[in-house]
């Protein structure tokens, strides 16, 4: 099995072995546990499940979307054929005060890269989407909010904070997209890929998602191995990313498992 899916398939498991059964604002109850933890060394393997299919395309569209594009419009996702927001647009079109809005209000992107290049030693770098004043004004608080940066023999290494991991269907998404994320700016900054730890303060499976992964859990006998993450080399500025610049090279997975999102 690829180190993604045995980390991940081991969480999965400790949860519906051990989870905290609770309701929650959906209205579909899940099970629980806090704080789980999974580290990849990126220079070792891209971390991409493949015990079931990951869209991959769509969620390097959501990342570029939030951290490039800096958008909080959800006509921008639309535009690139990603409708994973649509059940949280507002009626302007917007997702509020939420995810791009907040990079591109503090120019977080812009002061990452720059700090990298000129003080890669610096202990600051920190990225957050957590704005305790728009809170108030967002469709959804953000999940995936905060990353912390740090260079280490000239590998770029990211901590990825996430508040809330719907295992079935958020964290795939979210562990795949971030590792993407560290290979774009280590490439634009001069660095290699190098840690990337991702921490779920609450990782929970739904309730109506527990039949799925249990069928996910009973391939693991037939993992195939993970894939290659191939970039456009040529790309030196990470605002000149496209999708079609980043490419999975012999993903082969075990098939969708669908699993209904709760909003």
């Amino acid at each position: 099995m690829s180190k993604a899916d045995t980390q991940y398939l081991t969480i999965v498991e400790n949860i519906l072995k051990n989870g905290y059964y609770a309701d929650n604002r959906t209205g579909i109850p899940t099970y629980k546990l806090p704080h789980q933890v999974m580290q990849f060394d990126l220079a070792e393997e891209f971390p991409i499940l493949t015990t079931k299919f990951v869209a991959f395309k769509t969620a390097v569209k959501e990342l570029l979307w939030i951290w490039q594009l800096q958008s909080n419009n959800v006509h921008d996702l639309q535009a690139m054929n990603c409708h994973v927001w649509d059940e949280w647009m507002r009626p302007d079109g917007t997702i509020g005060k939420a995810y791009g809005y907040q990079i591109r209000k503090y120019k977080q992107t812009d002061t990452l890269l720059h700090t990298l290049k000129t003080d890669p030693q610096n202990r600051r770098m920190i990225v957050s989407l957590w704005n305790i004043e728009d809170l108030p004004d967002m469709a959804l608080e953000p999940c995936a909010y905060q990353t912390l940066w740090d260079v280490n023999d000239g590998r770029l290494n990211c901590l990825l904070i996430q508040r809330s991991g719907d295992m079935g269907l958020g964290v795939p998404f979210n562990m795949t997209q971030y590792a993407v994320l560290v290979h774009l700016i280590a490439q634009v900054t001069g660095l290699t890929p190098g840690l990337f730890t991702h921490v779920i303060n609450n990782a929970h499976i739904y309730e109506n998602h527990v039949e799925a992964l249990q069928t996910q859990l009973a391939r693991k006998a037939l993992a195939p191995d993970a894939p290659t993450l191939e970039i456009n080399k040529n790309i030196k500025d990470f605002y000149a990313f496209t999708p079609e610049d980043i490419q999975l090279i012999h993903y082969k997975h075990l098939g969708k498992l669908p699993m209904e999102v709760a909003v």
